[in-house]
């Protein structure tokens, strides 16, 4: 695979009047984890769509594993896999049916996979149990399993958390992480900006079709002013002594604290430590808040969290 995982370039699409995705521009570079967030509506779903070639593009560029989307629909299929947000197992088959009726019509799949992946996705003891009777996480793991069957280079996965509890979740972020570390590329979107800020290496936020912004979590979190530094006292008097060094500061009297305005280095809070040693002040607590991705997110397209499943 290429060293850069996907290739997107102006990508257009739209239903009839309605623009969907409006020129958008993305590159994901291998074996690293993306994540596409945006609220409902902002064309997440219909850019997945586009790049595992499910649908058609009106006009832009998109590449995946360095095969052209259009051109080459097929060496795209054959190098990617794709979970939806909801498992597509069948649940009248056990597990290992399961995986063992993608290994069949995966005609490059070696059939010793199935057990290898029932050990590595921790399903070996219920592997002849109807999928019926496997939990949310159960089937989850299952799904990627199968997915995993014909050695995909780029994964696609649609909020595969979704309905999790947070145990189960956790444990398909430790999945994502090993996969990413043997080398396969990530497309990931969610409806958990936890999920993102844990896993992603690089985030696009998308919203009414258009890529409002891209970065590492860090970077477009320092974007948003509001780094502060807090300082919590232990009497009244302190605190009062402590706001009158920090005309910016704004003070909360009922809890003892102190939120200082900071860029969040290390110059910045070595100055403010001094200028409390200065008067002989000493905080009884002291850390250091930055925004964080609920905040980017409502900062960048105007909608709270609660609204930014697929």
């Amino acid at each position: 695979m290429t060293s850069t995982a996907i290739a997107v370039s102006g990508l257009r699409k739209a239903f009839k009047d309605k623009v969907v995705l409006d020129g958008i521009d993305l590159e994901v570079p291998a074996g690293t984890i993306f994540s596409l967030l945006g609220p409902n509506g902002a064309g997440k779903t219909t850019t997945v769509h586009l790049l595992t070639t499910l649908m058609q593009a009106d006009g832009g560029t998109a590449t995946v594993a360095g095969y052209d989307v259009a051109a080459d629909a097929r060496a795209v299929r054959a190098a990617i896999g794709v979970t939806g947000q909801f498992a597509a197992v069948d649940e009248l088959l056990t597990g290992e049916e399961n995986l063992q009726l993608m290994v069949d019509l995966t005609r490059s799949a070696d059939a010793s996979m199935v057990a290898a992946l029932l050990e590595r996705f921790e399903l070996t003891e219920s592997a002849r149990k109807p999928a019926s009777t496997y939990s949310g996480g159960m089937r989850r793991k299952l799904d990627l399993a199968m997915t995993l069957v014909g050695n995909p280079q780029i994964i696609f996965l649609d909020e595969p958390t979704t309905g999790l509890d947070p145990r189960s979740r956790r444990t398909m972020w430790t999945i994502i992480r090993e996969l990413v570390a043997d080398g396969v590329t990530v497309f990931l979107t969610t409806q958990y900006l936890e999920e993102a800020d844990q896993l992603a290496d690089r985030i696009a936020v998308l919203d009414q079709g258009r890529i409002v912004a891209q970065g590492t979590p860090d970077e477009l979190k320092r974007q948003l002013p509001g780094t502060h530094v807090r300082l919590r006292f232990g009497t009244v008097a302190e605190l009062e002594s402590a706001a009158g060094l920090f005309p910016d500061a704004t003070r909360d009297d009922e809890t003892l604290t102190l939120r200082v305005p900071s860029d969040g280095g290390t110059k910045s809070l070595r100055g403010v430590l001094d200028r409390l040693d200065e008067y002989a002040l000493s905080a009884e607590e002291f850390s250091v808040h930055t925004p964080d991705l609920d905040d980017v997110f409502l900062a960048l397209t105007g909608h709270t969290t609660e609204v930014v499943a697929s």
